[in-house]
């Protein structure tokens, strides 16, 4: 549609489905999510929502697609299946928010690991991965309106990126599918089309990233997150310029 014409032409959109988690026959949340990479979700989610603390605890995935959604069950070893029972939760997210349904304030504060920092990232590294982003986000490419997630080695190359509709969704996805490949997050950094929200920051730790870079800016709460834990955030971040809001970089 213009000032003086109107004119009709096919546009892809990104669709969403409900994810039901389902732990040992325990449900446990319903996220929206879109239909992509799954498994991979399931692994990430469960990672990031502390249900198993390694990947090695989950036994099984199976997934059930309907008509009205999607039901992951999985298996989980029996410690973790036991804690799973002490704090579970009942939870509905629309987009994937790490923190959505946590019955009180004091949850909130639960101890995260600390980063051991390793070499300092450049930001040439920085650069050169914010330079190739859009050439991976082939799902944003048809929809333009999808959220991505990146773990680039330490030159900036690419290795692994997965997007979803949610933003929480695709760095669980990417943390799942790094999961399931071996891969050594410490080695690198993460990068988000995203703002820089507490549970990104939260979600980052958990999955042992050492460095966040985010196109975004990042909440003072995230901040003080990644301070506490040792976590180096660049955000605003550009091809031609980024922000260094607390760690170090080369």
């Amino acid at each position: 549609m213009t000032e003086t014409e109107q004119y009709e032409t096919a546009l892809k959109l990104a669709d969403e489905t409900p994810v039901a988690f389902v732990f040992n026959a325990i449900p446990y949340a319903v996220m929206m999510a879109t239909y992509q990479d799954i498994e991979d979700y399931a692994y990430g989610f469960s990672i990031t929502e502390r249900i198993v603390s390694h990947a090695s605890s989950i036994r099984s995935i199976s997934i059930d697609p309907a008509s009205d959604g999607i039901t992951v069950h999985v298996s989980i070893q029996g410690e973790d299946f036991k804690k799973l029972l002490q704090s579970r939760r009942a939870m509905t997210g629309r987009t994937g928010c790490g923190i959505c349904g946590s019955e009180d304030l004091e949850s909130l504060h639960t101890q995260l690991p600390q980063v051991v920092q390793k070499q300092p990232i450049t930001i040439t590294a920085i650069r050169t991965a914010l330079a190739s982003l859009a050439e991976h986000q082939t799902l944003n490419a048809q929809v333009h309106m999808v959220h991505g997630a990146a773990w680039c080695c330490a030159e900036g190359r690419v290795q692994i990126l997965r997007e979803d509709v949610g933003r929480h969704n695709a760095l669980d996805k990417l943390i799942g599918a790094g999961l399931r490949n071996s891969a050594n997050f410490s080695d690198g950094f993460c990068l988000i089309t995203s703002r820089c929200s507490y549970e990104m920051v939260q979600k980052a730790i958990l999955a042992g990233f050492t460095t966040l870079v985010a196109i975004s800016a990042p909440t003072t709460r995230a901040l003080r997150l990644a301070q506490q834990a040792g976590l180096t955030i660049v955000a605003l971040a550009r091809t031609q310029a980024q922000f260094l809001f607390t760690g170090n970089v080369a």
